[in-house]
């Protein structure tokens, strides 16, 4: 989990970025100006910034220079715009900028670009990675090498051997898998679905970004369909710790 700080004078890219980063267990600060961003860099040193280049008061360049001139530049910025040229990209890199993200930023590039920002950000003082322990939410599970421990047994099973879940736990005549064949066809479907979209919350750590790339449900149509079932994925992110 990292601090970033979300930099755009336009409301909608700060509430989609604040989102997405949400989902995926960071603590996302905003700022619409310059002004507030220099307010928010004077009260601590966000982990990550991502910086709108253009804004009304202060563009991102000119800001981007004032942490650099003044020593503030003590953590990594990635740049935003959807207007700025290669040259204006370039020149924030030559000042400090790790990054620059093309406007309407792909999902992917997003999570990939901020992984890359974190993990330069802390492999000074980060010890070795202890690879047995149960390793923390990768931000970009996709990519990611596969882990080196294995899933749990029941989730394997369920999984890949159903049969062999029936047979090693025997099931009430007339039940599978704990659903009730007695239930009228839309209450068994809705615990189906309800038992099936808590298994992806809690194998994501409750990302509902992931969640939705797993059951290739659009992130709207996966809020609504869990507001439907009355499941609460904030509840369900905590059972993975």
């Amino acid at each position: 989990m990292a601090n970033i700080l979300v930099v755009d004078d336009e409301m909608g890219i700060r509430e989609l970025l604040s989102e997405i980063l949400g989902d995926e267990g960071h603590v996302v600060a905003t700022a619409e100006n310059a002004q507030q961003a220099r307010e928010q860099r004077a009260q601590s040193t966000p982990d990550l910034v991502l910086l709108d280049i253009w804004m009304p008061d202060t563009d991102g360049v000119t800001l981007l220079k004032e942490w650099q001139r003044d020593g503030l530049l003590t953590m990594p910025v990635i740049m935003m715009s959807g207007h700025a040229t290669i040259d204006t990209a370039v020149e924030a890199t030559r000042i400090g900028a790790l990054n620059f993200l093309e406007k309407p930023i792909a999902l992917q590039k997003l999570l990939k670009a901020v992984q890359q920002a974190l993990t330069r950000n802390t492999e000074p003082v980060r010890p070795a990675p202890v690879h047995h322990l149960r390793p923390a939410m990768p931000v970009d599970h996709h990519h990611a090498p596969a882990p080196a421990y294995a899933p749990p047994v029941h989730a394997a099973m369920a999984a890949q051997q159903p049969m062999a879940v029936a047979q090693s736990a025997p099931q009430p005549e007339g039940q599978i898998f704990g659903l009730s064949f007695e239930l009228p066809l839309r209450e068994a479907r809705d615990a189906f679905e309800r038992a099936y979209f808590e298994h992806h919350l809690v194998r994501e750590g409750g990302s509902m970004t992931r969640v939705a790339e797993k059951t290739g449900l659009e992130r709207t149509h996966l809020y609504r369909k869990l507001k439907q079932l009355g499941v609460e994925p904030a509840k369900l992110s905590k059972k993975q710790h």
